[in-house]
């Protein structure tokens, strides 16, 4: 039987997830854009406490995102820069390097609150300049979960041919 589908979601009345690492880290949230039927879009809705940020400093190779500020306010880090933000505010984080790297930070003294939107890629790499690390993951439906999802470093790289039967023969 096919899932029903909400023409509407209204996060303010949602149950929202809540999670915390470490000092830094801390949300709840809520992914919206699959209960809408939407394959091709990533929607949430996310209460970051104040002196938290939702998620580490990355950039997307592939994927774009839009914030919306809601209320609350917070320093959004771009690149090599910081902005200050706050209610009404439309904040883009295009795909590319290290230069688009981006995330928010509530430097205010209430729940930074914002939608998020962004494209959903079928396969995605994402970089975390901060700690080295980068992310591949790709999915085979559209809007589904990660069906390979692999964390590392550069620096633990393999050449192409390594492992592989036959290839170290002359």
């Amino acid at each position: 039987m096919a899932k029903t589908l909400k023409p509407i979601v209204n996060p303010g009345r949602a149950t929202l997830d809540h999670w915390k690492k470490g000092s830094l880290y801390e949300s709840r949230d809520i992914a919206f854009g699959r209960l809408l039927g939407l394959k091709d879009l990533g929607i949430g809705y996310s209460e970051v406490p104040p002196g938290k940020s939702g998620c580490p400093f990355h950039n997307h190779h592939v994927e774009e995102e839009l914030f919306i500020i809601l209320e609350g306010t917070g320093t959004y880090r771009f690149g090599n820069a910081r902005h200050e933000v706050g209610p009404g505010d439309v904040i883009g984080a295009p795909a590319g390097g290290p230069d688009t790297a981006h995330h928010l930070i509530n430097t205010g003294d209430v729940p930074l609150k914002y939608l998020a939107i962004s494209t959903m890629a079928a396969t995605e790499i994402c970089e975390y300049p901060d700690s080295g690390k980068f992310l591949a993951k790709t999915r085979t439906t559209a809007g589904g979960p990660a069906d390979f999802r692999y964390i590392g470093r550069t620096e633990t790289a393999v050449d192409y041919w390594e492992g592989e039967p036959g290839a170290d023969e002359a």
